[in-house]
């Protein structure tokens, strides 16, 4: 028997519908924001990720399903989108003028990694991306997006956890602490960590390996080390997610796994699940445009992982809501022929309904209305027919009344 490649896996019932109800919801809550979708291919250059995420990233040295294609080009199936929607916005010449460019995207990323509960090779991504402005205003006004996303999702306890990376210019000082402090205790930390030294000293805060984090206990702190504009940066970003009322605290290990984060590095962590855990992350990438080829322009963006979210919500909440949450049915060929037609004007009118077909015994289509978790069932027989109404069992509690048949659109379209 045929199966999904290891890592990939197919999508339905349940686990899908909240799948497609965060995303309708993404597109609601960005769209009151100004941010509009973007979709760019799942195959690019090789050359898009070197330049961006970082050669001494793991995604790059480890996780990235790379081949050359049939021309000769060295490709990549898309780890993350990020690099992806500049490289696209370059091309495109969408950053040519002053104005803000605020995007957003949906869709799949890949990346070859050992696989855990949540976590798949062939994953999906939210992301919103913020073009052109270098305020941390900028930054508190996509959080507050990001929050609003959250909440009205359903999750109720998220903490923004923050840091700042400083800049490039200023790295150079923390880089020499860093590196001090290592060459002091270098036997306690992995090869990774051996590598990550000389390549990128960011990455050892980075690193997973148990030992390792103990091995930094009392390590340097990368705020301590900022140039006098980014702590500046830091501190009114701050005071601005405080008069917000979003809830932040401090971590000075947070760097992220990318290679083009400057100043702000955030990730949300939740404890909706009991443990708190991270969510989702990102920060503000000054320096990423221009490193891809396109003008000087600041950055700031995050992505959320779809599948991860989709099995919180399932957990605290259950069911996801239902596309369908009513079912028609019909009791004989004269039944069936009126049930098209009322079927037709209540989708007509944007009622969600699904419409039984299979003909046969009502106790049939209850059970499975009962296995769909359908909480109205319609029911169309001879007798409503002469009387021009509609008989409406109601799931949950096993109540039925009769409706007129000139109400229903109403009465489901207020239900």
């Amino acid at each position: 028997m045929a199966q999904s490649v290891k890592g990939m896996r197919d999508l339905f019932g349940a686990e899908l519908r909240w799948f497609q109800h965060i995303e309708e919801t993404a597109r609601r809550v960005f769209g009151r924001h100004g941010y509009g979708e973007i979709r760019t291919p799942i195959l690019e250059e090789l050359d898009v990720f070197k330049r961006s995420v970082g050669e001494s990233s793991d995604i790059v040295n480890k996780e990235m399903y790379q081949f050359t294609d049939k021309g000769g080009r060295e490709v990549v199936m898309r780890p993350e989108n990020t690099a992806g929607v500049v490289r696209a916005a370059i091309q495109h010449k969408l950053l040519i003028n002053a104005d803000p460019v605020l995007l957003y995207y949906i869709g799949p990323q890949f990346r070859y990694e050992r696989m855990q509960t949540g976590r798949y090779r062939q994953f999906y991504q939210i992301g919103a991306e913020s073009f052109g402005v270098a305020t941390p205003e900028s930054e508190a006004e996509s959080l507050l997006m990001l929050h609003s996303f959250l909440t009205e999702l359903g999750l109720k306890h998220l903490v923004f956890s923050i840091n700042s990376v400083g800049t490039p210019e200023s790295r150079p000082a923390f880089h020499a602490a860093i590196r001090a402090f290592f060459a002091q205790r270098a036997d306690q930390f992995c090869e990774d960590c051996h590598r990550r030294l000389q390549s990128n000293p960011l990455r050892v805060l980075d690193c997973k390996n148990v030992k390792c984090q103990q091995a930094l206990e009392g390590h340097p702190i990368l705020t301590d080390h900022l140039d006098e504009a980014s702590a500046r940066h830091h501190a009114r970003l701050k005071a601005l997610l405080t008069d917000l009322g979003i809830p932040f605290t401090e971590d000075p290990r947070l760097v992220r796994g990318l290679d083009y984060y400057t100043r702000t590095a955030f990730e949300v962590l939740s404890s909706d699940l009991g443990a708190q855990s991270a969510l989702l992350g990102g920060g503000r990438y000054d320096g990423l445009v221009k490193q891809l080829g396109g003008p000087d322009v600041p950055a700031f963006g995050w992505a959320i992982g779809l599948d991860r979210l989709a099995m919180v919500l399932q957990q605290v909440r259950g069911e996801a809501p239902r596309q369908a949450p009513a079912l028609l049915v019909p009791l004989g060929e004269r039944a069936a022929t009126e049930a098209l037609k009322l079927a037709r004007s209540l989708w007509e009118a944007g009622v969600a309904l699904q419409l039984e077909t299979r003909g046969g015994a009502l106790k049939k289509a209850l059970a499975s209305a009962n296995r769909l978790g359908i909480q109205t069932v319609l029911i169309l027989g001879d007798g409503e027919l002469e009387t021009g109404t509609v008989a409406v069992k109601h799931m949950a509690t096993g109540e039925q009344e009769t409706w007129p048949l000139a109400e229903v659109t109403a009465r489901l379209a207020n239900s």
